[in-house]
């Protein structure tokens, strides 16, 4: 995992290449620390890791700046690669970092608004649907009741209830009929309003995922329930089957599924319907990946490289500078 380092010296050259992680401390998924080394070793002294707790944001005398809790000012990086799950930001918070960010020039992989298009599962299926992407049939709400929402005649069971921010399977279960719909609802969280979905019996306890990549499918998964159970998500126990070139059509989908979110890294989720067809089950701006699956991290890599090439051809780097390097000089990956 990537390690802080208390006393760092400053170096003339900046990064060119940034790896935005959420706040410390924080066990990292183990693609990013795949994703990290490889850019480390593309990069070098050009490549730098940074956790959000670790920046100050603001203005000085007209322009925006960037700087370490000990003072440093930072040039903003040409590239930033955002490891932060999309779901936990907070507009005030993160989102607000990755804004200052972007109006100071760098380019965002994924950018802000394609991370809070995709950090909200309603936000997903209202761009989805405009764009004409197959999507189950959704019910949520912004301030309803929720006792008065399960009550809808339009709310048919049985329905796959989720939290409209949930990640890993989490907030998710089957409601098979009105009686234990109406049971639960005073019993869930507050926090964020749910979703109730149309169950897509075919796709009970599988789904498929496809990473997509600058525009391109580049490997896909097929996730399967233990015991029967809905959620097929690993987290939950599921299994995995790589599966990469097998389902065409779903990986065709995928690809237009990450452009109408504009993502150019996207993990997609899709759902096994009536004979060969499939619907979108929704999508994450920030994938992980299992250790088989040897073709992402480049493509991602490649990915970045092209962001920068087509910055180049533009324009010269946004800001210059001193930089504090953090990821040849005093942070390792375990």
């Amino acid at each position: 995992m990537v390690t802080p380092h208390r006393a760092l010296p400053t170096i003339p050259a900046p990064a060119d290449v940034w790896m935005l992680l959420r706040q410390q401390p924080a066990v990292l998924r183990r693609s990013t620390r795949e994703l990290a080394a490889a850019l480390a070793e593309t990069y070098g002294s050009r490549f730098a890791v940074w956790h959000t707790d670790e920046l100050l944001l603001g203005v000085q005398d007209g322009r925006l700046v960037l700087r370490t809790l000990g003072g440093a000012d930072l040039p903003a990086p040409e590239v930033v690669c955002v490891r932060q799950v999309a779901g936990p930001m907070h507009n005030d918070r993160e989102v607000t970092l990755l804004r200052h960010l972007e109006r100071m020039g760098s380019t965002l992989i994924n950018t802000v608004d394609a991370q809070l298009k995709s950090r909200n599962k309603v936000w997903q299926l209202q761009e989805l649907a405009l764009a004409g992407l197959p999507v189950p049939d959704t019910i949520s709400y912004a301030t309803a009741p929720l006792e008065g929402v399960v009550r809808s005649p339009h709310l048919g069971t049985p329905c796959v209830v989720k939290s409209v921010s949930g990640a890993k399977g989490g907030q998710v279960f089957l409601a098979p009929d009105p009686h234990l719909l109406s049971e639960v609802a005073g019993s869930l969280t507050q926090e964020a309003p749910f979703l109730f979905q149309e169950h897509v019996a075919p796709s009970h306890g599988r789904t498929l995922r496809v990473v997509v990549v600058d525009g391109k499918p580049v490997d896909a998964v097929l996730h399967t329930s233990r015991n029967g159970a809905l959620a097929a998500n690993i987290a939950k126990g599921g299994s995995a089957t790589l599966c990469a070139g097998r389902y065409p059509q779903a990986e065709e989908l995928a690809v237009r599924a990450a452009r109408a979110l504009g993502l150019d890294i996207a993990g997609v989720d899709l759902l096994f319907a009536s004979g060969d067809d499939f619907t979108l089950c929704e999508v994450n701006a920030v994938p992980g990946w299992r250790p088989e699956m040897t073709a992402i991290t480049p493509a991602i890599t490649a990915c970045i490289a092209h962001a920068l090439s087509a910055r180049r051809r533009k324009a010269p780097p946004p800001t210059a500078g001193p930089h504090q390097h953090r990821f040849a000089q005093g942070q390792t990956l375990s």
